[in-house]
């Protein structure tokens, strides 16, 4: 069953995340980052709901041009959300995924007018499209889960012409979703040795973070297969643009392969992400090195068509975030269940932005299980100190609604990591992974005046 929407309105607000260590991924070293909140209000056939999101505006990620300075990238995901409320609160009723295919053109075009490049341009729709989907599935009574293998948002192959309406819709109906994620704990490249061993007591899963240079990545790696010792465990590698040439990838390749200080990772390395520039990327034929490793895109997943391009240059996986978009992360599990039937083994890893404990954790985690995967990037709740600058109100209604998730430790409210897993049993709850009400979510007391110039 589908529902057409139609938007009434949209009101931001933003919190202030502090990291209690830095978190350095490629060139990039974040200390802090505004977590944003979107509650919309949405007429679902004739019956008012609201729905509610919320995501990190990560500097430096969505884009990397070297001439802006950090909070000039988080302006642009602010005026990103602010070019879309416009486009979304004018556009004509329909289902949930139609608000989303009739806007995004009008959205990437908008933003580009003011020098905002694809990737961040989609995160302004990405956070809305969470926040109706949420309105939607609380006016139809129904969980994320349930909902979506009914195919409650109404996605259909308007903007992925290389798919047919009913392989979308078989995809959804045969999701079963996870109902445990082992996390991946993420390795900065500012992060020491000590941490690394702490980490695998807990762990079994890793992603570490690359430099770009072949010789420095060699010795770094070494360095964590030595803190890992003899734990059992799988890793990735997310290179977050910094390679330079095919010849470079190359020798990070060839060492992984035949350095005996990097043979204990040789037979644990699941997949090497993102090695290049996301404007390069399209520049690289990685096909000759498909033999020796497989890749995944991420940073240049910025559009519809862009996995049918990574997967013609080599590349066997996309990430999900759903910063970047969730109906995109759904068509791109269905093409990669497509192309798996008939060329090989193709698929859609779980990556994370420093998604915080509670509601973006929630929702990202959701889609997550709803692919169906067992392992996932979870580097926020380790890189910020819990619920940190949440009202204690707040946070204690997330402990206490999802009480597999979270955990009252040294007085905050944490992620509950048990045996390096997670659950996603409280997720099922009508809404979009959330038991709460919008209202108790995202409390205005830190509202930044910033944001209300830039949207102005």
């Amino acid at each position: 069953m589908t529902l057409n929407i139609a938007v009434k309105s949209i009101e931001f607000s933003e919190r202030r995340v502090p990291f209690r260590h830095p978190f350095r991924f490629g060139a990039v070293t974040v200390n802090e980052a505004p977590q944003l909140f979107v509650h919309v209000t949405a007429d679902v056939d004739g019956k008012f709901s609201t729905g509610v999101t919320a995501e990190l505006m990560v500097p430096k990620w969505f884009n990397k041009d070297p001439a802006l300075s950090a909070d000039a990238t988080v302006d642009q995901l602010r005026r990103s959300a602010a070019i879309a409320r416009d486009i979304y609160l004018k556009a004509r009723p329909d289902t949930a995924f139609g608000l989303h295919a009739a806007c995004l053109d009008t959205q990437v075009s908008a933003c580009a007018k003011t020098g905002i490049p694809p990737l961040a341009a989609t995160f302004g729709a990405a956070e809305i499209d969470k926040a109706v989907l949420d309105a939607l599935l609380r006016a139809a009574a129904t969980d994320f889960f349930n909902g979506m293998r009914g195919n409650i948002a109404g996605l259909d192959a308007r903007l992925t012409p290389d798919l047919t309406g009913a392989a979308i819709a078989d995809f959804l109906a045969r999701r079963p979703p996870s109902s445990s994620i082992a996390v991946r704990y993420t390795v900065g490249m500012l992060d020491s040795t000590d941490s690394i061993r702490e980490a695998a007591r807990d762990y079994r899963y890793f992603k570490l973070k690359l430099c770009g240079d072949p010789a420095k990545d060699r010795t770094r790696l070494a360095e964590i297969v030595k803190a890992l010792g003899e734990a059992d465990y799988r890793a990735t590698a997310d290179a977050n643009e910094q390679y330079q040439s095919l010849e470079d990838l190359r020798a990070l390749v060839d060492a992984i392969r035949t350095d005996r200080a990097l043979a204990p990772l040789a037979k644990r390395l699941l997949y090497i992400e993102q090695p290049f520039a996301r404007e390069s990327t399209w520049s690289f034929d990685l096909t000759p090195l498909t033999g020796e490793a497989i890749f995944i895109v991420d940073e240049a997943d910025d559009s519809y068509d862009a996995f049918p391009r990574a997967k013609a240059l080599g590349y066997r996986g996309v990430s999900t975030k759903s910063c970047k978009g969730l109906y995109k992360s759904l068509v791109n599990g269905a093409r990669a269940a497509q192309w798996s039937r008939t060329a090989g083994e193709f698929f859609v890893s779980a990556e994370d932005l420093t998604c915080q404990p509670g509601l973006a954790l929630q929702q990202d985690t959701a889609l997550v299980a709803f692919h169906g995967l067992t392992h996932a990037e979870r580097n926020g709740h380790h890189y910020v100190d819990g619920f940190v600058n949440t009202p204690d109100q707040e946070a204690d209604a997330f402990l206490a609604a999802h009480p597999d998730l979270y955990e009252r430790s040294n007085g905050t409210v944490r992620l509950a990591v048990g045996g390096g897993a997670i659950t996603t049993d409280s997720l099922g709850v009508p809404g979009f992974a959330c038991a709460l009400e919008p209202a108790q979510i995202g409390s205005t007391r830190n509202q930044k005046s910033e944001f209300k110039e830039l949207a102005s």
